[in-house]
């Protein structure tokens, strides 16, 4: 089946407003920024988006907050966004903050049907005894707060000692986008290093996953042993026409003398 668009705006042309979203990236590395800027355009609204963090304030999925479309992040860093920041403490958007490495594992929980999981990160903190704020006031004030989670001591496998760990939920979308580095035209999908990042797993864990890639070749000329996702998880692909190459924090030092 060739999985193939004619663009990014008719891949997303079905989200609805509200619609849940795994979207890949890693600061602004591997973000499908063509998949995003069509529904910047589209304008689809009260979006709860998983991400780890939430681009900068004007790339990435900034663009999609600073246009009020973003109704909840679920993420992991979100400190290069002054937009997200803003939005957060004076009520505008919820946020609901998780362990980096929880945040991987529920994703990938989601795609491979499990309900829950225990886990040692967090015990101790807001993460397991709840009270972080996920959505605060106009005035300032916490309108709502995370819910105490349930703990359970259990034996170490590694240690054979008793240990608490903190049960969390797997995550589930309605859509994925990511952008890959490669793929066919039945959506075997390759990703080129750190640009990996979180999308493999989301790509099993939403009904409909919607792939941006920079190269697509023809069916079979992908050797099987380098593809990341196999194309049975691909439900839309599209060709990249927008290349951006931004970097987050440029650090640069003098050149040494000749």
């Amino acid at each position: 089946m060739n999985k193939l668009f004619p663009s990014a705006q008719d891949a997303i042309a079905d989200i609805p407003d509200g619609a849940t979203l795994m979207v890949g990236g890693f600061g602004l590395c591997g973000n499908p920024e063509n998949l995003i800027s069509a529904l910047a355009t589209r304008g689809t609204r009260d979006l709860v988006i998983i991400s780890n963090n939430c681009g900068t304030t004007d790339k990435g999925l900034g663009v999609l907050l600073a246009a009020g479309q973003v109704k909840k992040m679920v993420s992991s860093y979100v400190g290069e966004n002054k937009e997200f920041e803003r939005r957060y403490l004076t009520g505008e958007l919820e946020v609901e903050l998780n362990p980096q490495g929880t945040l991987a594992e529920r994703i990938r929980a989601g795609g491979a049907g499990i309900p829950a999981f225990y886990t040692a990160t967090g015990v101790g903190t807001a993460v397991s005894d709840g009270g972080l704020p996920l959505k605060y006031r106009a005035d300032g004030s916490v309108e709502l707060s995370s819910p105490a989670k349930e703990t359970r001591t259990l034996v170490d496998p590694r240690t054979g000692k008793p240990r608490t760990y903190v049960l969390e939920s797997g995550l589930f979308a309605d859509f994925c986008l990511v952008r890959a580095w490669k793929a066919d035209t039945l959506g075997n999908l390759v990703f080129r290093k750190t640009a990996r990042n979180f999308s493999p797993m989301m790509c099993g864990a939403a009904r409909v996953t919607i792939v941006e890639a920079e190269h697509i070749v023809a069916a079979g000329a992908l050797d099987g042993d380098v593809v990341h996702v196999p194309g049975i998880y691909t439900k839309r692909l599209v060709q990249v026409t927008t290349k951006a190459n931004w970097i987050e924090q440029r650090t640069v030092r003098p050149r040494p003398a000749a």
